[in-house]
């Protein structure tokens, strides 16, 4: 197997992941409508409450993700080092440079963000800009390069905004059973086992999503190392510097939940239960996946 084969298979299981998450949506949708004798009504409300939230977060969600995370922007005369090391991946993927942000944190890490390769954005801290040597910071930027130019950033706007989707619909059909529900559900047993089934999803809904949610981050997180390794064509260099990361395992300043999965390592590291169902898959596998890599033939 070549590298790759590697962002295909990646590329093939987020499909996949997407496609059981949208499929659990519809469902949920369709329940509520049997519920209560909808016809339809409630799986159209939660298609349109989806396409409104994308639509929100696709125009605005770089701006809101930069200011969380208190990222302030910089200029090649400010930061010619940083601006320079972007610029020349991108030249050497044909890619259109992306706004260069700095976050003044001891961490770590970085992120990107924008809705597609022309209205990117890539934020790293201080801390990645001090404590790691050029190829490994390289390797940092290659990754989060990799992030725009597989649209991995749009991708998880999907996928964030179906598990809003599902919560809404979840609690809807629980409120409605509760708050004048009962005139429009159905008669006899079916009312009983559809109730029951409400509640089930109610429960159950919430936690599938959630699940599904970090799978696909996992999986982009895998699938940008690949390509991020690609374009360097030196593994290592992201490897070691994920292994600094994990060496010091400190929290970023402004951790965040809602942005935690868009950044090269979870923002949380260091605090307790930080690996209980965190949005990246654990350090010690990616540089596995990496070393691995290295071994391989570039085609």
């Amino acid at each position: 197997m070549t590298t790759y084969d590697f962002i295909a298979a990646n590329k093939r299981k987020t499909v996949m992941l997407i496609a059981v998450f949208s499929a659990l949506v519809l469902f949920l949708g369709w329940a509520i409508d049997q519920a209560y004798n909808g016809g339809g009504f409630f799986l159209t409300i939660a298609i349109v409450y989806a396409t409104v939230s994308a639509l929100v977060s696709y125009y605005t969600g770089d701006k809101i993700a930069l200011a969380m995370s208190a990222a302030q922007p910089v200029t090649s005369a400010e930061n010619p080092y940083l601006v320079r090391m972007i610029e020349n991946l991108c030249i050497s993927q044909g890619m259109p440079m992306p706004k260069v942000y700095v976050m003044n944190d001891p961490a770590i890490n970085a992120f990107a963000t924008g809705r597609d390769p022309q209205h990117a954005s890539v934020s790293v801290t201080t801390g990645a800009i001090t404590k790691l040597k050029n190829e490994e910071l390289e390797g940092v930027l290659a990754h989060e390069l990799s992030h725009i130019q597989n649209y991995d950033i749009r991708v998880m706007t999907i996928v964030i905004v179906l598990v809003g989707v599902i919560s809404v619909l979840a609690n809807m059909f629980f409120r409605m059973g509760r708050l004048g529900g009962n005139r429009n559900r159905r008669d006899g047993n079916a009312a009983g086992i559809f109730m029951i089934v409400g509640l089930v999803l109610l429960i159950v809904s919430p936690i599938i999503a959630q699940l599904i949610k970090l799978a696909v981050s996992r999986r982009r997180e895998y699938l940008a190392d690949a390509s991020g390794a690609l374009m360097t064509r030196y593994p290592e260099g992201l490897a070691n510097a994920l292994r600094k990361i994990q060496a010091e395992n400190i929290p970023m300043v402004h951790a965040n939940a809602s942005t935690a999965h868009m950044f090269l390592a979870s923002p949380f590291s260091g605090k307790p239960f930080a690996a209980l169902f965190s949005t990246h898959p654990p350090v010690e596998l990616r540089i596995a996946a990496l070393e691995k890599m290295a071994s391989l033939p570039p085609s």
